[in-house]
């Protein structure tokens, strides 16, 4: 919680290393099926990325069958 008048910085997150870890698939090889490097991959899963391609969304929900939604969240804000 914060305090009254601070303002918080909107946030999306992404939950790829969850769903990753609950389909049991490696870095390695949902880079390989879905076209990225491994290290494009690990600053994916780590939020260390300013965009992601709607393409490369596609893929990954594809790939570990889930939703956009779950993928991504939006935190923060007013």
């Amino acid at each position: 919680m914060t305090a009254v008048g601070q303002d918080v910085e909107p946030v999306i997150r992404i939950h790829l290393a969850e769903l990753m870890a609950r389909h049991r698939v490696s870095n390695e090889a949902l880079a390989e099926t879905i076209g990225l490097s491994p290290n494009q991959l690990s600053r994916l899963k780590n939020g260390d990325v300013a965009f992601i391609r709607l393409s490369t969304m596609a893929a990954i929900c594809r790939e570990l069958r889930c939703q956009p939604g779950e993928l991504l969240s939006f935190e923060g804000g007013a």
